[in-house]
């Protein structure tokens, strides 16, 4: 609900007589179920404050906001705006908020000692894709001549980035550098705008934390940048990049400016890839056990929310989301790719009906096997400076992602009656690695299991016993 039709002091527990008669009801579910789930006892925690970056995929923590989702599990959060990443994962660090809106890679970079070190663990991902790399009208214009068309003279997507290596030859050259605009060293913004060079025989350049080299920019052919996602549009019109990959509405909003041209979404690179997740501390989550749970209940209803009946809800997630203490983009900025569609050039409107996904293909499950392929990106570009065994991968993921966590949400949700066990994996059955996956823009499979075969087929990039 929104803050004005919040009551100024909201009853803070329920009577223990209510708690027991609801915890009598939620075992009787659970065993009509047939689940194993022990009745969810109450918050350590009720008063929670969590972060999140001006982005559309923080959606599940608004959805659970105003559809009173928290305060069904007796939390009484409120939302907070962040900054920038590294302001939000310090906050997080320091216990000026309870969890956060996260870049996949910050729990496990965090874990491993990459930037700040802390122990930050995941026990749900807030959604897949939702992510595009965005080139200036100038530089769209030199890259169309290299670009395949389709019969009807629009560019035949998905756009490789063979079609940019011209132009940044032609960079070099003049004696110009490239220049392009990542949120954070360990986004997926990063990995993907990242791989998607690479696959078009274009260097971004290596990191050598080892060296005090932090800059990511050794060997590299496009030198890459840290910029925040609400600042991507102004920076590139400006000159000072020259393109950069963000989530939504920031490349949107260059198509609605007029100064840019998405030329492919990250769902185009590897299809049905994490984006963000959920964090906590470790201390947070051993602290607050029930409060954890509770949370993840929450977002799950929401992320269901979000995605059911065929996106049928989106037009009332992107008022939502439009308003300033959330997102603050227009209505139809936000709509253009939360709403099944994704526009490219100014009138080149298409379909994408899974540009966003938050609860459908086991959207919200903390898979091992997404946590290693962001293990094995550090890896490939010098964060992760020295080799490492493919059983160090496995356990540093599940260091980090938790899914016995997510289990006992969901199974609380079905003894609740409020979700289905259809709705959620086998649990019994699941392993926490997906079969391997394809449809990469560079056509190399990906085998959780194997993380260092994996990075051996790549070209470009650190693998084996190769250091800087």
């Amino acid at each position: 609900m929104r803050d004005q039709d919040r009551p100024e002091h909201p009853t803070r527990s329920a009577p223990p007589a209510r708690l027991a008669a609801a915890g009598i009801a939620a075992l009787m579910l659970s065993l009509a179920a047939g689940t194993s789930a022990e009745p969810l006892g109450p918050p350590e925690k009720e008063d929670l404050k969590l972060g999140f970056i001006k982005l559309t995929d923080m959606a599940p923590l608004a959805i659970a906001y105003e559809k009173g989702f928290f305060e069904d599990e007796d939390l009484f959060v409120t939302l907070e705006a962040q900054a920038n990443w590294k302001v939000l994962l310090d906050r997080v660090i320091d216990g000026q908020l309870d969890g956060a809106h996260m870049l996949a890679g910050q729990p496990l970079a965090a874990t491993i000692g990459f930037g700040t070190e802390a122990a930050i663990v995941t026990p749900l991902s807030m959604d897949l894709n939702g992510n595009a790399i965005t080139v200036s009208n100038a530089v769209w214009e030199q890259m169309k001549p290299h670009v395949p068309k389709m019969a009807d003279g629009r560019p035949e997507h998905p756009i490789k980035a063979d079609a940019l290596k011209p132009v940044v030859e032609s960079f070099r050259a003049a004696g110009k550098p490239f220049k392009m605009g990542m949120v954070f060293p360990v986004s997926t913004h990063n990995y993907e705008l990242r791989y998607w060079l690479a696959a078009g025989g274009l260097h971004p350049g290596y990191y050598a934390p080892h060296k005090n080299d932090t800059d990511g920019q050794i060997d590299a052919d496009v030198l890459l940048s840290v910029t925040p996602p609400p600042q991507m549009p102004a920076t590139m019109e400006s000159g000072t990049i020259d393109g950069y990959c963000v989530g939504e509405p920031w490349n949107q909003q260059a198509v609605f400016m007029g100064i840019g041209v998405p030329v492919i979404t990250d769902h185009e690179i590897w299809p049905y890839n994490p984006e963000k997740v959920f964090g906590m501390t470790a201390g947070f989550v051993e602290a607050n056990p029930n409060t954890a749970v509770r949370i993840v209940k929450a977002m799950l209803r929401a992320a269901k929310w979000l995605d059911e009946n065929d996106n049928a809800n989106r037009a009332e997630a992107v008022k939502i989301l439009s308003r300033p203490n959330y997102v603050g983009a227009d209505e139809a900025v936000i709509a253009a790719s939360m709403t099944g569609t994704f526009e490219y050039e100014k009138g080149d409107r298409r379909e994408v009906p899974d540009f966003n996904v938050f609860f459908r293909h086991n959207a919200s499950y903390p898979y091992y096997s997404d946590a290693v392929w962001y293990l094995t990106q550090m890896r490939r570009w010098g964060q992760i400076a020295e080799p490492k065994s493919d059983d160090w991968y496995m356990a540093t993921a599940k260091q980090v992602y938790r899914p016995d966590l997510y289990r006992r949400a969901a199974e609380s949700l079905i003894a609740d009656g409020l979700m289905e066990a259809s709705d959620f994996p086998d649990f019994d059955a699941e392993t926490g690695f997906k079969p391997t996956q394809t449809g990469f823009i560079d056509g190399i499979d990906y085998d959780g299991t194997r993380p260092n075969a994996y990075l051996e087929q790549f070209s470009i990039g650190l693998k084996g016993d190769t250091q800087l």
